[in-house]
């Protein structure tokens, strides 16, 4: 790893862990926080968890996991170019998404309409309760012990009133200021990811168009380019070096400005990176190509009705299983109905998001299902 720049997260200004544990032999605390999310059931279980389609309609679509897999890359070339700590934005990067429910948003959304009454549900609050209690892996405490930094940086955002009961680790959306610098970088690396490739799986899928996408700035210019450099390409290989380019010009775009800012506020420390305004963005520009990219996905790809669809019957799935867990907690399996002890709908919120789809399918089959035991 190149020397890190005297703002980067390291061992030595990390503010540690909740659990006090000897430093690990032959490897950093952020290279343990990284092992340690990479053994949990929570990471095994995002291969059957959508991304934008269901995962048995296709093997070749992206799953939350190879979708956290792709940000951890970015992420890590985008902290190697700005002389950050490559392992802590990995570590964030592969826990970003620990939380999120089966069925992609349209699962968040229907268990957050469930919980609305109960405090909620939000997939990062969710992903940090994951690594902090749920997890159940070590003799000496609940969850993965993972050190602040990381913690930091899988909670994007929260309510005042959550940051509030978050104590220490809430204390940024109170105080208005800042994660590392490692966590900002992992943000926009996730929004990188999820865009292109949600174009790849779209295109992949024939539910959006290579006609279409000439609306479409980034893509169009892209494009463009590799019909200029190779005139017989078609296909998948025409795809694939479209947004490739794509990716790389708004990892470019990104370090070269968020090393611009980073040059303006001159941090010494990342206590001086907190304070200071967001340091990881894009251009002006490349941020205006990026919404409209966005807004192309939006209208066409995640509004089609085909999607429509499958959201909409995901929505009825959480629903429908939460009603029947609240209605009779005997029939959550037995570690849950002890947590129903607690707290009824957060034990059942817990249980329901951390199903992946063809659980929570088989579960619904199970309950609703004439036939079905």
């Amino acid at each position: 790893m190149p020397e890190l720049a005297p703002y980067a997260a390291c061992d030595d200004n990390s503010r540690g862990r909740r659990f006090a544990e000897d430093s690990p032999p032959g490897r950093s605390q952020f290279q343990r926080d990284r092992d340690r999310i990479v053994h949990s059931t929570a990471f095994r279980r995002l291969e059957y968890k959508t991304q934008v389609f269901v995962n048995h309609e296709g093997d070749l679509f992206r799953t939350r996991l190879t979708h956290s897999i792709e940000v951890a890359q970015i992420a890590r070339s985008i902290a190697r170019a700005l002389q950050v700590n490559e392992d802590l934005a990995e570590a964030v990067s592969i826990a970003h998404d620990l939380g999120h429910t089966p069925f992609g948003h349209a699962g968040q959304d229907a268990l957050n309409d469930c919980m609305r009454e109960y405090g909620g549900f939000e997939h990062n609050l969710q992903s940090l309760r994951t690594v902090d209690l749920l997890e159940e892996r070590y003799g000496a405490f609940d969850g993965l012990n993972l050190t602040f930094e990381t913690r930091e940086g899988i909670l994007k955002h929260c309510s005042p009133n959550t940051a509030r009961a978050l104590g220490d680790l809430g204390e940024r959306f109170l105080n208005r200021t800042q994660p590392t610098i490692e966590a900002q970088i992992c943000n926009l690396a996730d929004e990188i990811a999820y865009n292109n490739h949600d174009v790849d799986d779209g295109l992949r899928s024939g539910l959006i168009t290579l006609e279409q996408l000439e609306q479409v700035p980034i893509f169009a210019r892209h494009r463009a380019e590799v019909v200029r450099l190779y005139p017989q390409i078609a296909g998948r290989r025409l795809i694939h070096e479209t947004i490739r380019r794509m990716i790389n010009a708004q990892i470019i775009d990104l370090v070269s400005e968020s090393a611009r800012r980073i040059a303006a506020a001159a941090p010494r420390t990342i206590d001086e990176v907190r304070a200071a305004p967001v340091l990881v963005a894009y251009s002006d520009g490349m941020k205006a190509e990026q919404l409209k990219l966005k807004q192309f996905l939006r209208d066409n790809l995640y509004r089609h009705y085909q999607v429509l669809r499958m959201t909409a019957k995901a929505r009825r799935i959480i629903a429908e299983l939460f009603a029947a867990f609240m209605d009779d907690t005997r029939l959550l399996p037995p570690q849950y109905q002890a947590m129903a002890r607690d707290d009824t709908a957060r034990a059942i919120a817990d249980y329901i998001a951390g199903m992946t789809d063809r659980y929570a399918m088989r579960e619904h089959r199970r309950l609703f299902a004439v036939g079905e035991i």
